[in-house]
């Protein structure tokens, strides 16, 4: 069964992929237009700034990531947590030209307004948590390498995550990112 998607949605989905491809400033209405098939005032009727469409864009765009967050088995070993969140890491990358989208607006948070830069924290903020409850997992159970507090290896470890995506765009690989699962690994 073939869905249909609304006008709102169709703009909503573009504007992600744009700020995925080319950031906060990277994009305009206008180009919105032209992918939608609108006038920019269709676009402005359903999100009357460029603020509001990015914070709405930052809103679906984390409840989607944090949607496959919780589809992960609770009841998973840690290692296997971590690789699967590894590979939601690669499916942002799509063909290798995208970045995360919120570490795409962590780089422009300087032209940023306030509500956007909260849900942009708010969304480094929870991986990082759900990161950290990965880690002590993984410490307690010997698969994952965790060194000192699992909440300091967690910003350094979604830190890493977010410049492999950096680099597997630059290098187009994702290896760079299986690196990064690698280096929490036990070795056995």
């Amino acid at each position: 069964m073939e869905t249909t998607t609304t006008v709102r949605e169709q703009i909503l989905e573009h504007a992600i992929t744009l700020i995925m491809l080319h950031g906060y400033n990277g994009f305009s209405y206008r180009d919105l237009s032209n992918l939608v098939g609108v006038k920019t005032s269709s676009i402005h009727y359903y999100f009357p700034s460029k603020d509001d469409l990015v914070l709405e864009a930052v809103n679906e765009y984390s409840k989607d990531v944090f949607n496959a967050l919780h589809a992960i088995d609770a009841s998973f070993p840690a290692d296997v947590k971590l690789s699967k969140y590894t590979k939601l890491f690669g499916r942002v990358l799509g063909d290798g030209n995208q970045i995360c989208l919120c570490g795409m607006l962590a780089a422009d948070i300087e032209s940023l307004p306030d509500t956007i830069r909260r849900a942009v924290q708010a969304f480094f903020k929870a991986n990082e948590s759900w990161l950290a409850k990965v880690l002590a997992q993984g410490a307690q159970e010997r698969t994952l390498a965790v060194n000192g507090k699992p909440e300091n290896a967690a910003r350094a470890l979604f830190a890493a995550f977010q410049g492999s995506v950096l680099t597997s765009r630059l290098f187009h690989t994702k290896s760079r990112l299986e690196d990064v699962e690698a280096s929490m690994r036990i070795a056995r």
